[in-house]
């Protein structure tokens, strides 16, 4: 599921993320205590799609926001997009959703898309041509001047992604974004994603609860241990390019769903993943 074509920034050769020996400790030294991260190491390949999947408190969400800059690291070193993460977040070298779309109620759908580009002083014309733009990638063109409120949580949530690749940044970091809707309109949106960041070559961070979508999305996922979490396995997802409904109902996709649930679990890999709950 590698991307083909990369943005100048990403043809260096350089990473797209660096995560080295990185430790994060809330309330160091202080009775409430908390040591959320452990000496985490990680590699984000330009173009690559990675998956963090953990039980809940593990520190996924608290890799995330380090990467983005939002949580500073107590140890270890970030580089985004061959920068440190500061300086990455100031260049705005990523676009970021999460669970909530965290639309604006009184802009409508073409401004709510339009806003970092106006953060960035893109002039009104331009803001507009690059919103059209967005709105034809994720397939609502015709509701460019409904509210928020008028459209559906998926559609909401398509919205919420055309923004955070307004910009066109050559990451996305994403916080169980699509934990909030529905069965169907969550594995719609699943296809929609692959099909959006496969046009934009975009490098994707995920974080999920969903041993299924991280295997559907992913070309790696990261297994996380509970708090303090640690990487306890990385799992390479060999499902090729183009996954539809025929991959949910392959023997190889549910030989991946068996093999990160045990790495969950701490065991071996043992056999077929028929069956299973989470299917």
């Amino acid at each position: 599921m590698k991307h083909e074509s990369h943005s100048p920034d990403q043809s260096l050769g350089q990473p797209a993320v660096v995560v080295d020996n990185v430790s994060k400790v809330f309330n160091a030294g202080g009775r409430q205590q908390v040591d959320a991260l452990l000496d985490i190491s990680l590699t984000v390949q330009p173009g690559e799609f990675v998956s963090l999947i953990g039980p809940s408190g593990c520190g996924k969400s608290t890799l995330l926001r380090l990467i983005a800059d939002l949580l500073s690291v107590s140890s270890g070193s970030l580089v985004v997009n061959g920068k440190p993460a500061a300086q990455a977040r100031l260049d705005q070298d990523y676009g970021m959703a999460f669970q909530q779309a965290g639309l604006f109620d009184w802009r409508n759908v073409a401004k709510n898309i339009e806003l970092p580009l106006e953060i960035r002083g893109w002039d009104q014309a331009k803001r507009r041509e690059r919103s059209a733009e967005m709105l034809e990638l994720v397939k609502l063109s015709e509701f460019a001047s409904h509210m928020p409120w008028q459209l559906s949580g998926g559609m909401q949530q398509r919205v919420a992604i055309a923004r955070a690749l307004a910009a066109h940044p050559p990451l996305l970091l994403m916080d169980e974004p699509f934990g909030a809707l529905d069965e169907m309109t969550r594995e719609h949106m699943q296809a929609e994603l692959l099909s959006i960041c496969a046009s934009t070559s975009t490098t994707v961070i995920f974080v999920t609860h969903s041993i299924p979508e991280a295997v559907y999305l992913s070309d790696r996922v990261v297994v996380m241990s509970p708090r303090p979490g640690r990487i306890t396995a990385t799992i390479d997802v060999n499902l090729g390019g183009n996954r539809n409904d025929d991959t949910r109902e392959a023997s190889e996709f549910y030989g991946k769903i068996t093999e990160v649930r045990e790495a969950l679990r701490g065991i071996e890999h043992v056999g077929g993943a028929r069956g299973i709950e989470d299917r």
